[in-house]
């Protein structure tokens, strides 16, 4: 499978701090992030980042991993991956009418930021877990609300989160009946297009410089009609939103790389948003909501942690392998508190990596990362650079400066600081 699309060889110039080249001079090269978009939910280091000692209770599927070892399982996540995702369910995240929880997810973000990862924010509009208190209000006001909550939070959080689910699962939003809600009802009387355009309007004119994303787990011909109806209406999408948890099994190379591809035609990035694969058995293929399948036990075995290291591994060279595909997010660090409590994650809940962790960090930070590598400058003070796209150091006589490798650029010229 070829990355050559992933990836630039750059003829680099190396300045002394005069600005003349700096000729046959060891240099030393090393790769600082990936351009690709490596993602995990962030959800878990929420109360370490606010210095909260106690476990979020467990509610709603949000994930929480007990605070006992956080540290450790912080080190873990920042080792391998570059872009949080974080929790913005409406219920969660304004139990009260007027009391956002801003201060604690600001923190949230803050710390992930400080540690050179990129934040998004999930979701911004979705009918699953919308406040209780809009009870039996009107539509109009649903609305109001729903346009001022976009508007209030995009605008707390811009600068540290500037990349937004703006709506989630528009495809089953007017005709979910699991529990009644207000947004339903809102997508009901104005039609899917129109509670899209309210989502993307409020959130591109309050930040205009975000990157905004339709999200569904419908990856049938309904979402690809959803999406043409979308484009035609003039709604600027920014990256299309593939979920695909897999509890029932991995779907395989050639079905997952046919479902990009449909996709694909659109012309726009493609997201993949949330993507689970078990390390324990599998869920029974007859339940059709994943929600509906919560057992008391879902234990990792070793086999299940053998097929799963398989499968992440052949999941991310796919998809990287395709270049539609701009980021991939996977749902979860660790089996403790994951969703739905299956055995998920990456991490075993005693904090012990599975061997899912070592294949998938053994691709972004091995093979698909260029280590320190000590070269030496031409006569004319030059060096080849080659790599994936991202950031590189380049360091000489003491002095270091950085230089980005991307499509196109096939020389830069760097100078020492």
């Amino acid at each position: 499978m070829s990355f050559d699309h992933r990836r630039a060889t750059t003829r680099l110039t190396v300045l002394d701090v005069d600005g003349s080249p700096l000729r046959d001079t060891d240099v030393a090269l090393e790769q600082r992030s990936h351009q690709f978009a490596f993602g995990n939910i962030g959800f878990d280091f929420i109360p370490l980042a606010n210095g909260e000692n106690e476990t979020p209770s467990r509610r709603d599927g949000f994930a929480s991993a007990s605070t006992e070892g956080l540290a450790g399982l912080a080190d873990l996540w920042l080792d391998v991956f570059n872009t949080a995702t974080l929790p913005f369910y409406w219920r969660i995240f304004e139990p009260v009418e007027g009391a956002p929880d801003t201060k604690r997810l600001r923190a949230a973000a803050a710390w992930f930021a400080e540690r050179g990862v990129t934040v998004k924010g999930h979701p911004l509009t979705w009918h699953t877990l919308a406040p209780e208190w809009l009870g039996d209000k009107a539509e109009d006001e649903i609305e109001a609300l729903q346009r001022g909550r976009i508007r209030r939070d995009v605008a707390d959080f811009a600068g540290l989160i500037d990349t937004w689910d703006a709506i989630n699962e528009v495809v089953i939003m007017p005709e979910f009946t699991a529990e009644q809600n207000g947004i339903s009802r809102l997508a009901k009387k104005i039609g899917r297009v129109p509670i899209v355009r309210l989502a993307f309007e409020e959130a591109r004119q309050t930040n205009p410089s975000a990157t905004l994303i339709l999200n569904d787990f419908d990856l049938s011909p309904a979402y690809e009609h959803l999406i043409e109806d979308v484009l035609d209406a003039g709604i600027r999408v920014d990256a299309i939103g593939l979920q695909t948890h897999m509890h029932q099994g991995y779907w395989g190379e050639e079905t997952m790389l046919r479902m990009v591809d449909r996709f694909a035609r659109f012309g726009l990035p493609l997201h993949l948003t949330e993507t689970t694969l078990v390390s324990g058995h599998t869920m029974p293929p007859e339940i059709v909501d994943l929600n509906d399948y919560q057992i008391p036990s879902w234990p990792s075995t070793p086999e299940g942690e053998a097929r799963q290291a398989d499968e992440i591994e052949r999941h991310y060279r796919s998809l990287v392998g395709h270049p539609a595909v701009q980021a991939i997010t996977y749902w979860g660090i660790t089996d403790d508190g994951a969703w739905l409590g299956a055995p998920a994650g990456l991490v075993r809940s005693d904090g012990t990596p599975k061997p899912s962790y070592d294949a998938l960090k053994s691709l972004i930070k091995g093979e698909w990362w260029l280590p320190r590598t000590e070269v030496r400058t031409d006569s004319d003070g030059t060096v080849p650079l080659s790599g994936f796209f991202g950031d590189y150091t380049v360091q000489a006589k003491g002095k270091t400066t950085t230089v980005s490798l991307a499509s196109g650029v096939d020389e830069a010229v760097v100078r020492l600081a």
